[in-house]
């Protein structure tokens, strides 16, 4: 379950590709002059300049080490506190930047991602700017521009069971992330990222047919139902526009979307973020589709969706499906075969349209 949101202002913090940009800027400088800058202070792609203290710092023959706690500021990220350790190593002239997974560090091995097989998981945006740390501090302190990066991250393979990178092929552990280096508290973004790297990994390794569901009591249930493989299943949660507008774009032979009665009974009436704090279920409109007067009466007055699919039973699940199907496939405007199904809490099918 996702954590709920404090109230009140919120502390932004850095991503893992920040810190390891910080620990390579101080390894790097170490690495040159033979002392650490502590805290080092690194530019970030939009203007910000922050420092980070050090937590470790080693130097040997031939190679430095930095290293700082990941601060995600007041976000529930499952990496906040942990260590990300850079080590640098000199490189023959001309062999440019190089980067490598250490300890905890995960290798990508599967098609579809931002990275070929093979690659440690260390994303473009962290690459572009560790590189381009590198590149200054070389032209600054005349150093060497060929150098060695190996990211660690002690503890990351364990962390990495709470992420979704087993599924996206990422073996070994977490992946170094970040496009700005700044952490938005509670924001959609990684959520929605994970989602469109799950499409892109499915599409490169030749599934025709995948499943989102709202949370892990209907992903459980139509995984059993169809025997899909994980690479097959996206963690959707509450982001079906962050899916389907992706697949508009990147359509696949079939969808199938699969949540509780009350998440897609906001997806039948037109929601395409199913977050609570972000839209409501009419159950005017929810009444209306009841098909008995009497019912309908009790669903208008009812306090949760669970409660108005008790009232009227699976016939109005079947309606809510039909109705988000139709939601969906306007959102996709193509060709793909889709499908809804409509679990209750028990992880019972009560409602189907399409397939």
């Amino acid at each position: 379950m996702a954590a709920r949101k404090p109230e009140g202002d919120l502390k932004r913090g850095w991503t893992t590709g920040a810190c390891a940009t910080a620990a390579t800027a101080a390894a790097y400088q170490a690495l040159v002059t033979g002392s650490f800058p502590d805290p080092v202070t690194i530019s970030l792609p939009r203007g910000e300049e922050p420092s980070f203290p050090l937590s470790a710092a080693e130097l040997a023959a031939g190679a430095a080490t930095a290293a700082v706690i990941k601060d995600a500021g007041d976000d529930p990220d499952v990496t906040h506190g942990a260590e990300i350790r850079v080590t640098l190593r000199a490189l023959p002239a001309g062999d440019g930047v190089r980067f490598k997974a250490g300890d905890g560090v995960g290798t990508v091995t599967k098609a579809g991602l931002p990275l070929p097989p093979g690659e440690p998981a260390i994303n473009p945006g962290p690459r572009a700017m560790m590189a381009a740390a590198v590149a200054d501090l070389a032209r600054r302190l005349k150093g060497p521009a060929d150098v060695e990066i190996t990211v660690s991250i002690p503890g990351g393979q364990a962390l990495a069971e709470k992420t979704m990178n087993g599924r996206l092929g990422i073996v070994g552990g977490l992946s170094v992330l970040g496009t700005t280096g700044v952490v938005i508290p509670y924001s959609c973004a990684s959520w929605i990222h994970a989602i469109h790297r799950g499409v892109d990994v499915a599409r490169a390794n030749g599934i025709a047919h995948i499943a989102a569901a709202t949370g892990s009591t209907s992903e459980q249930a139509v995984k059993k139902l169809y025997d899909l493989p994980d690479m097959a299943l996206i963690d959707m949660g509450d982001f079906a526009g962050g899916l389907l507008k992706y697949l508009r774009r990147r359509p696949l032979p079939k969808l199938t979307l699969a949540g509780g009665f009350g998440k897609l009974a906001k997806l039948s009436q037109g929601h395409l973020d199913l977050h609570s704090a972000r839209s409501s279920l009419d159950l005017a409109r929810l009444a209306a589709l009841a098909g008995d007067p009497d019912a309908a009466q009790k669903i208008a007055a009812a306090n949760t969706g669970m409660e108005a699919l008790q009232i009227a039973g699976p016939g109005l699940a079947g309606r809510v499906a039909a109705g988000a199907r139709e939601v969906a496939l306007a959102a996709l405007a193509g060709d793909m075969d889709v499908e809804v199904l409509v679990y209750d809490r028990q992880g019972r099918l009560v409602g189907r349209a399409g397939g």
